[in-house]
């Protein structure tokens, strides 16, 4: 049945970029959404089944969430501890106003950059990275980041633990 998602599946944007307006998803829409939350390698045939829908209502469903963006990728949810990276932090930045997309296309190629947010408050970026040991993590923040001449500033978190929420496993009415 994976090869039913070989057509399904479609490039995923680019940060930023606009697609048709949003619109609402009905409950069969939202209960897609969370078996592929939960399952990214469920069949077409499977989540229809699971949803109570015909095969095809639920692939043009799912093509319709991609198409509109809703669905941005799959991918699996990695052990960065066990993939060699044992080491995690968050890292805030101020930056020089407007510098934005300078800034991330910078951060993109970072090695082990996860995920980056422009966020309001007291920095302007909010960046997660995962790397082998400390002491990548310490070259990372003090020679390439701090090297970003648009960056004014930065602060690291130390990430002790960390767990993935399941959509299964969160709080109800989230």
């Amino acid at each position: 049945m994976a090869d039913d998602w070989e057509q399904v599946v479609a490039p995923v944007p680019a940060a930023g970029s606009t697609g048709p307006p949003a619109r609402p998803l009905d409950p069969i829409d939202r209960d897609i959404l969370r078996i592929l939350q939960t399952d990214g390698r469920a069949s077409i045939r499977s989540v229809a089944e699971r949803v109570h829908v015909s095969r095809a209502n639920a692939y043009a469903r799912i093509n319709r969430l991609i198409d509109d963006g809703v669905i941005r990728g799959f991918s699996a949810r990695v052990n960065h501890e066990r993939a060699g990276h044992g080491a995690s932090a968050y890292i805030t930045l101020k930056i020089v106003q407007n510098s934005w997309r300078t800034v991330r296309e910078q951060l993109q190629a970072l090695p082990g950059a996860a995920h980056i947010a422009l966020v309001s408050g007291d920095f302007d970026v909010l960046l997660l990275v995962h790397t082998p040991d400390n002491r990548t993590l310490r070259e990372l923040v003090l020679t390439k980041l701090q090297s970003i001449p648009e960056v004014l500033s930065t602060r690291t978190l130390l990430v002790f633990e960390e767990t993935d929420l399941d959509p299964d496993h969160r709080a109800p009415g989230r």
